[in-house]
């Protein structure tokens, strides 16, 4: 019974002793844990970029544009995967375009703005909110136009390992937003068009007797009885292996499928729109489209948790030698826009894909030395 109190009170000993050398160093035991972010380029198609000067969209008529778009050249051209037009090239391709065919304002301007360039996109980014005193904020719009006309929108989501094991490691923030986006572009199908005013949104004859569609277009009269439920029906019992051999029936409004009580639009996007198609053996058919191909709009705070987190990491292993910190950054307005800059990029590009797997620093403090 001695021994084992014996070995008990060591035991004990050896925990107080561990204990007591815990407390006494403070925190020197155990190292700082950060995270190490990195994005890279996920887009193949988009590796040559021009920056245009930023626009000020906000209340402040002191914020510095150049200072914005410089600070965001220098982050993307930190991505890997990105060479970026210098601001003053950029700048004076623009000038030039502005005085030969006027500003650019439309998707149509700045694609053939690119494309005299000779980049593959532009990136079109304005302030929209800025405020330099405690707690600092920056709101900002940035949106990318390729010079193809044919390349389209890139949603939040695109490319990120949906149905896979890995799907579970999508930060949530990411997946709301890839939902949000697909939802959006959901109800865009179900959303009816808003009738032209002073046309009739009803089908009605005008006074020469030819019928009238929904936005005013004329159809011959002879042509009418096409959009009567009478001709549907005498056109499914002249071909009814077309439609009501199939399953098909008039509902008196249109063809629908006695087995689909509500069938699906063509244009229906869904989550398989996330995953990017097989390869082809032809090339697709061109759909010109002038909407800009990425977007993304944000605001930062300086005492938002979320953003004082990445900040923090960013500080921390970015080796920054100066005593103040992270805090500092909050203080100095070009340090602050650097990294809203930095983080709008970073954002962007890992809700599609960009984002690298994330590197665990450990620092000691200069105190366990």
């Amino acid at each position: 019974m001695k021994l084992k109190l014996t070995f008990d009170s060591t035991i004990g000993g050896i925990v107080l002793a561990l204990a007591a050398l815990i407390l006494g160093g403070g925190c020197s035991m155990f190292p700082e844990t950060r995270q190490r972010e990195s994005v890279h380029n996920p887009f193949p198609q988009l590796k040559r970029v021009a920056i245009l000067p930023f626009y000020n969209q906000s209340n402040e008529p002191t914020v510095d544009t150049n200072l914005v778009t410089e600070k965001y050249y220098a982050a993307l051209q930190a991505v890997p995967g990105f060479e970026v037009l210098p601001v003053g090239v950029s700048k004076a391709q623009w000038l030039r375009y502005a005085m030969t065919y006027g500003e650019p304002t439309t998707g149509a301007d700045f694609q053939s703005l690119a494309k005299l360039m000779g980049v593959e996109a532009v990136v079109v980014g304005s302030v929209t909110d800025f405020d330099a005193f405690y707690p600092p904020r920056m709101a900002m719009t940035v949106q990318w136009y390729a010079a193809n006309d044919g390349f389209h929108t890139i949603p939040a989501g695109y490319g990120l390992p949906w149905g896979t094991d890995a799907e579970k490691q999508i930060p949530k923030r990411i997946a709301r937003e890839a939902e949000f986006e697909l939802a959006r572009s959901q109800l865009a199908t179900q959303t009816p068009t808003p009738a032209a005013v002073g046309v009739p949104s009803l089908p009605v004859e005008s006074a020469s007797g030819e019928y009238v569609g929904e936005f005013g277009t004329e159809f011959p009269a002879d042509s009418a009885d096409e959009y009567t439920g009478e001709y549907a029906a005498e056109f499914t019992e002249q071909y009814p292996g077309e439609f009501a051999g199939d399953g098909f029936v008039f509902d008196g409004d249109q063809f629908v499928n006695e087995e689909i009580a509500a069938p699906m639009p063509a244009d229906w996007p869904d989550a398989t729109d996330f995953i990017p198609d097989p390869p082809s053996p032809v090339r697709p058919t061109v759909i010109a489209s002038t909407e800009p191909v990425l977007m993304h709009t944000k605001i930062y705070r300086g005492d938002d948790p979320y953003f004082t987190k990445r900040l923090a990491d960013f500080v921390e292993t970015g080796d920054d030698a100066r005593s103040s910190g992270w805090q500092g950054y909050l203080k100095r307005s070009d340090d602050f826009i650097s990294f809203c800059c930095q983080l709008h990029i970073m954002e962007m590009l890992e809700s599609r894909g960009g984002a690298d797997q994330s590197d665990l620093i450990l620092r000691w403090p200069l105190s366990r030395y």
